[in-house]
């Protein structure tokens, strides 16, 4: 099998990355895995969700919000407010993307705040939860620092950063960062989330109608550490410009 522009089965695709993408948030960057391509956005308000309130639970919080814009797939995906709900992939991903950012964060240091971090899919191709984690990581970075550059907290909440992956196994053979192409037809799905220190933040592995061994998921995830090593070296030469 050869993949796309001959690409190597532990290569990355191309990733490109431009911040301040849009100006009214506090952190913005547009993100492309490929033909894959998010923006992701992060601002902090005041206050926090009702249930902190009444649990009497100290510090802030991070609720990310996940779309696919009309035009991003093919066909036309319906907008979730003509349908009146968020369907469930959408929901699972935006907790995902949650779930991933709270693990970067230090929540006492935010204060009495909520980050929101939106993730909107400009075109669709394969690993676009991956891609809006890693974009939302370092959206959300860059407002941190201008918290702190506007004195509204007095150390960086930012702990580390994120990023994420897919790994996946087409036609038998363990491939990094899966484009739609090889997604469709997988036999096995994996995203994976670390941060700085390569720990695991979170692991989604599922065998599609097939199953997969020890080796195969070492493999795995050798490959999504090596990918993510690389996305991580590229959110830190952005921050440190």
């Amino acid at each position: 099998m050869t993949r796309f522009q001959n690409r190597l089965p532990d290569a990355l695709r191309d990733i490109t990355i431009q911040i301040g993408i849009a100006p009214q948030a506090m952190g913005s960057v547009l993100i492309s895995f490929g033909k894959t391509q998010v923006i992701c956005t992060a601002s902090a308000e005041a206050g926090v969700p009702r249930w902190m309130k009444e649990q009497n639970v100290s510090g802030g919080w991070i609720t990310a919000e996940y779309s696919m814009l009309p035009y991003s797939t093919s066909p036309r995906k319906q907008r979730d407010s003509t349908r009146g709900k968020v369907d469930g992939r959408s929901t699972e991903i935006q907790r995902l993307i949650g779930r991933s950012l709270r693990a970067a964060i230090n929540l006492e240091a935010l204060g009495s705040r909520t980050m929101w971090v939106d993730c909107d899919v400009l075109q669709a191709d394969g690993g676009t939860r991956t891609a809006s984690i890693t974009g939302a990581s370092l959206a959300m970075a860059l407002a941190c620092q201008h918290l702190v550059a506007t004195k509204q907290v007095a150390t960086n909440p930012m702990k580390q950063l994120v990023a994420a992956v897919s790994v996946g196994i087409h036609q038998s053979k363990v491939l990094l960062d899966l484009d739609y192409s090889e997604d469709k037809d997988a036999e096995v799905d994996l995203n994976l989330v670390m941060n700085e220190s390569l720990e695991f933040i979170e692991i989604q592995a599922s065998g599609e109608e097939s199953v997969f061994n020890n080796s195969q998921l070492t493999t795995m995830l050798d490959y999504g550490r090596t990918g993510i090593t690389q996305l991580l070296e590229k959110q830190r030469m952005i921050l440190q410009k």
